[in-house]
């Protein structure tokens, strides 16, 4: 007979370790059985309402890692509130200082660092529950939470975006680089102090050149994938959401621009399929064109399956208004 589903509210919403909870009576290892809970790792536990997101797979992580061993990188990103950063599947980043003991595993990628990173400290790291990953950013769900209890210690934003551009690879680095820029968790001046900071740390070159083409005018991912694609191909950079004054007043800000030339990208985003929507944009357009601009749409799909015929157009039209390379 399988076991009848019993979710006590004290673990209500959590993520906790099987074994603690068997031991203080909450549960019977016949009831961890149940459909109430998902097992994420071995002897570790959540509520099976919870989203499989990478907030998630953090909180799963942090009730086995040693004391002060802070969630870093693009985990870090994500428990800011960068969603795209990171997925339930994907490695979460930690920074363990040289020599400790922890070690990579399924589901855990350990950067090793002499230097000790500051961090964002939200409570201890071993707990018996693990709440919701940050104070500011519960993950979703409608499981209402449990105890308020404390979450794992983060990477600061500014860190958090050196680990990702030092560790990742380019462009999916200057993605997560961008959303921290736009959504105000750090700045220019975050960055420069972090790649002052961590000159010495192996992947610092790699860290300063992300950070130059980071942009924070970027709307999307999507868009700063493009953005960055299109400059390791080999074409002058373009500015994000330049703004270009029509002679009626209006201001337009095209995705990716090249101001000199008067060439512009357009890339849909998700709410491109709303037709109100696509209407305005095919305004914004027309009315682009109409100015003497020279207006390239690109769409996701050929981002993704047709990006050298893409760089081939950009290339072409870039070149029709007089670049040189």
């Amino acid at each position: 007979m399988p076991p009848v589903a019993h979710r006590p509210a004290d673990l209500t919403g959590q993520v906790f370790r099987g074994s603690d909870v068997v031991r203080r009576g909450l549960l019977t290892v016949h009831q961890l059985r149940s459909s109430a809970w998902t097992r994420l790792h071995h002897d570790v536990y959540a509520d099976a309402r919870l989203e499989r997101d990478h907030g998630l797979a953090c909180r799963a992580v942090a009730l086995r890692l040693p004391p002060g061993v802070p969630i870093a990188g693009p985990s870090a990103a994500f428990l800011h509130g960068v969603e795209h950063a990171a997925g339930f599947d994907d490695e979460v980043h930690v920074s363990a200082a040289h020599g400790s003991p922890l070690r990579s595993r399924r589901g855990l990628r350990v950067h090793t660092s002499l230097l000790q990173p500051p961090l964002v400290l939200a409570g201890a790291t071993r707990v018996l529950v693990a709440a919701a990953p940050s104070v500011d950013q519960a993950p979703p769900s409608p499981v209402a939470p449990g105890p308020a209890l404390p979450a794992p210690a983060r990477s600061e934003p500014a860190l958090a975006a050196w680990e990702t551009a030092a560790w990742l690879e380019p462009v999916r680095a200057v993605s997560i680089v961008d959303s921290l820029l736009a959504r105000g968790l750090t700045s220019r001046g975050g960055l420069a102090d972090a790649a002052e900071e961590n000159a010495d740390r192996p992947g610092a070159s790699r860290a300063r050149w992300v950070f130059d083409l980071a942009d924070p005018g970027a709307r999307s991912p999507g868009e700063s994938r493009l953005r960055v694609r299109l400059v390791l191909a080999g074409l002058p950079r373009p500015v994000a959401r330049h703004p270009v004054r029509l002679p009626a007043g209006i201001v337009l800000h095209p995705d990716l621009a090249w101001p000199e030339l008067r060439v512009a990208v357009d890339y849909d985003r998700p709410w491109h399929s709303d037709l109100d929507q696509l209407h305005r944009d095919r305004q914004r357009l027309d009315l682009l064109v109409g100015a003497g601009w020279l207006v390239l749409p690109v769409t996701s799909r050929r981002l993704r399956q047709d990006f050298p015929a893409v760089v081939q157009e950009v290339r072409a039209a870039l070149l029709s208004r007089g670049w040189r390379p």
